[in-house]
């Protein structure tokens, strides 16, 4: 507020820049101390700027809803029926199947379907689903720890002096948690619910077998979260963060026709398969040592009675599931036909589909997602001609034969409204800069960072905003730091996606403490890890996620998105700003 208040009285800025900082400064200290509700904090340009004069009350609600918003619910809506149907843990088994019961391969088999899951659905989500089955898996190497321990050679942690009060659990403390869920070991019981992590306590030593099984949890466990949010970076769908910068860049620079679905995809996939691996090691040799031999083997001569025995158990939670049903069949199809409508609705290098209509731009990735989430709620879970019923025995469609794929409660269950109106409130924020002109302000005032290259204003960018990030929401601080960064690179005439884009995937790296993001979260309810291992794990794969993401914006993202030059659509904006 001193700020604010030297600025009017040195008339350094004129009053709508001043209204508009003051604006920002507000909704900013609400959203990292988050004193109220996210949600609720982004609410706050929604009356202030009119009060200020800034920008009309009408102006400010058409921010609140965009195309990102419907492309948002289309995938929701594709999220429900994967979760509805199973689908997502029929996938998950599979490649667990496929990849063994060998310690590293296991971590491995677990982070490829994390990532290809969240891809396509929230990382909150993702990991709440994969979790309890990871869980289920960990709990069978316990207890058969336990009941052949004597035959083990290592020896077994002593136990430390811990808390044995009984936990408390508050399902609604994180989003999109998996309910009834439980699984029974011969030795422990073990309730996959998910606590409240400020009352967490953490398990006792003792019921680990030996130090190497606890380990082993510690590095499947913090595998999954890194793996959730590796996954979110390979789609603009994939995070709300990704939304954030596709429509905030998208309406500062209506001009610029370089950022969709496949753009995107083309440049972070090789980004995520790197550090998939890279993380891999990491964890691999932090948790596990560095004897990939005796990890990674698949041998059947090398394999342990207690590896032969997780096998099994996952073998027999893949056979519970039963054939393969109509309605995943269904849910599967309508997966790979908004991916396949999503690449060649515009690919670039050819004509994409939208060139066989004869208006031009009508058409984005929310037409697509839209129409086939509205085809979920038309078309009968039950096969068609057919007497039998293709329901799960958790659902209720037998009473009615023409019950959809999905209802309006399966979509109001995981719509994320909180995150649509922060992205919203985000939008209105990026008005307000650009009407008011404070925006082209603080690009002036930068200008002494003129002498910098391109390459040292990423960095220091991606260092900045992966630091506030542990601290803050990742899409709060996103949305602090876009308008910022886009003035930033028109004062220093670099192409602002050489800023942008680094900036928008670092702010995922929020994975040193449980509060950086909900996956972190969900994943330390569980009790296998502890802060410090957090925060050495997670500073290690925030090193490997800024320096691949600088290795992708200075090697392939120059001839992706024509990097070396200063675009017409920015010289566009800019002489427009400056007027």
């Amino acid at each position: 507020y001193t700020f604010i208040h030297k600025m009017l009285i040195t008339k350094t800025l004129l009053l709508p820049e001043a209204c508009c900082a003051y604006v920002l400064m507000v909704t900013a200290v609400y959203w990292v101390s988050e004193a109220v509700p996210l949600g609720a904090a982004a609410l706050v340009p929604a009356f202030l700027y009119p009060l200020f004069g800034v920008l009309k009350s009408s102006e400010v609600a058409a921010e609140y809803c965009k195309d990102t918003t419907l492309l948002l619910m289309g995938v929701i809506c594709l999220a429900a029926s994967i979760e509805k149907w199973n689908l997502h843990k029929r996938i998950a088994l599979r490649m667990v199947m496929i990849a063994g019961a060998k310690p590293g391969m296991l971590v491995l088999g677990f982070m490829c379907c994390t990532v290809f899951l969240s891809m396509w659905l929230s990382n909150t989500s993702t990991t709440a689903m994969v979790m309890p089955i990871a869980e289920a898996v960990l709990q069978q190497l316990i207890c058969t720890g336990l009941a052949d321990g004597h035959m083990d050679s290592e020896t077994a942690e002593a136990p430390e002096d811990d808390s044995d009060k009984e936990e408390n659990f508050d399902k609604n403390q994180l989003e999109l948690l998996y309910r009834n869920n439980r699984y029974v070991c011969v030795c422990v019981y073990v309730a996959i619910e998910i606590p409240n992590v400020k009352r967490v306590k953490m398990r006792r030593d003792s019921q680990y077998p030996t130090k190497r099984d606890h380990m082993i949890c510690k590095c499947l466990s913090l595998s999954i979260t890194y793996a959730a949010t590796i996954g979110g970076l390979i789609t603009i769908t994939g995070t709300s963060t990704n939304l954030i910068f596709a429509e905030q860049f998208n309406t500062r620079y209506p001009d610029a026709k370089v950022i969709n679905f496949g753009t995107w995809f083309i440049f972070s996939f090789p980004i995520a398969i790197i550090m998939l691996i890279l993380t891999w090691l990491w964890l691999h040799c932090l948790f596990l040592g560095c004897n990939f031999r005796e990890t990674c083997s698949w041998s059947k001569k090398r394999k342990t009675r207690r590896e032969i025995l997780s096998e099994r158990r996952i073998q027999e939670e893949y056979t519970k599931l039963g054939p393969i049903s109509y309605p995943e069949v269904v849910t599967g199809i309508f997966f790979i036909l908004m991916t396949l409508l999503w690449f060649t609705r515009d690919p670039g290098f050819v004509p994409g589909w939208t060139s066989f209509f004869e208006k031009k731009g009508y058409r984005t990735d929310a037409t697509v997602s839209v129409l086939l989430g509205f085809l979920l709620f038309l078309i009968p879970a039950r096969r068609p001609f057919s007497s039998s019923s293709s329901s799960t025995p958790n659902d209720n469609s037998d009473s009615d034969p023409l019950a959809p794929m999905i209802t309006w409660k399966d979509f109001q269950r995981l719509m994320p409204w909180e995150i649509v109106i922060l992205v919203g409130g985000g939008y209105a924020l990026a008005a307000g800069c650009k009407v008011s002109g404070l925006s082209v302000w603080i690009g002036r005032q930068l200008e002494p960072m003129s002498g910098l290259p391109p390459w040292a204003v990423t960095l220091l960018a991606c260092l900045l905003v992966s630091a506030v990030t542990e601290f803050a929401s990742n899409p709060a601080t996103l949305t602090v730091f876009l308008p910022i960064l886009s003035a930033l690179s028109e004062t220093l005439r670099i192409n602002p996606l050489h800023t942008l884009i680094p900036a928008t995937m670092c702010v995922s790296f929020g994975v040193m403490l449980p509060v950086g993001n909900p996956p972190n979260a969900i994943v330390f309810s569980y009790g296998h890890v502890k802060i410090s291992d957090m925060v050495k794990a997670g500073f290690g794969v925030n090193l490997i996620g800024v320096a691949v993401v600088m290795l992708a914006i200075t090697t392939w993202g120059v001839p992706l998105f024509n990097l070396n030059e200063f675009p017409a659509w920015a010289v566009a904006r800019n002489v427009t700003g400056s007027l």
